[in-house]
């Protein structure tokens, strides 16, 4: 990390350690999207239909909160990857569109990738 100057004095840092991480390509990036977006769907498979069992979440605050809710977990779940943010996006799409299935279309969409990673 090294401190620079604007033209106008303004102080701003260049930070190294983009440079030192490893893209993924071909294959290997694909495998890793797929398995990022897996992982979203199968937090929520097991709170889908009759028997589905609740999450607990605890944020940073330590609040806790207890749901089966796709919806509601997908919008507490802190989720940084940006293909699995994706399948929070579609959840919430399904929410505003239709106010109902979040968990569903997520649990479907893992399965599509299942599939397709095979």
């Amino acid at each position: 990390m090294s401190m620079v100057y604007d033209e106008y004095g303004r102080p701003f840092m260049i930070l190294r350690e983009q440079q030192a991480k490893a893209r993924l390509k071909g294959i290997e990036a694909q495998k890793s999207n797929i398995l990022a977006a897996r992982s979203v769907s199968n937090i929520l498979r097991t709170s889908l239909g009759p028997k589905g069992m609740d999450k607990m979440l605890v944020n940073s605050d330590g609040q806790v909160t207890i749901s089966n809710d796709g919806a509601t977990i997908l919008d507490k779940m802190e989720v940084e990857h940006q293909v699995a943010r994706l399948l929070v996006e579609l959840s919430q799409s399904q929410d505003n569109e239709i106010g109902d299935g979040t968990t569903g279309v997520v649990v479907l969409a893992g399965a599509l990738l299942e599939q397709a990673e095979k």
